[in-house]
């Protein structure tokens, strides 16, 4: 059974850190990219980064050198290290698997097959 469990998300000032996690499983690391997306009310779900099979890592324009994604393939695990928060950041965060999902441009593009987690509230205050 394919699952993604996110889990990590709190409320922290502006300038602060946060480290999020999902546990993937299900899913064939040589077939599958992993991401991480976010949704502020009111507005539509957009790309933040997105990490190969290889572990080639790709990125939002809005987050490049404050967001780092990575994994832990013994553990199952995708992280977001979010450094430098603004209020702007504040969202409900989403881990995500498709097998063409990733970042360019200021975009991260994927395919009709893209599977959700169920998300992680981060607030971000000012």
């Amino acid at each position: 059974q394919q699952q993604l469990m996110e889990s990590g998300g709190d409320s922290v000032q502006a300038g602060g850190s946060l480290r999020l996690s999902c546990l993937v499983s299900g899913y064939t690391a040589s077939t599958y990219n992993l991401g991480w997306f976010r949704q502020a009310p009111g507005k539509e779900r957009e790309g933040v980064a997105a990490i190969d099979n290889d572990g080639g890592a790709s990125y939002a324009d809005s987050v490049k050198g404050r967001f780092t994604i990575s994994k832990d393939n013994a553990k199952n695990t995708l992280y977001l290290q979010m450094n430098n928060l603004k209020p702007e950041d504040t969202a409900m965060y989403y881990c995500a698997a498709d097998p063409l999902l990733y970042c360019s441009g200021g975009y991260c593009y994927y395919s009709e097959t893209i599977n959700w987690g169920q998300g992680t509230q981060v607030t971000v205050s000012s």
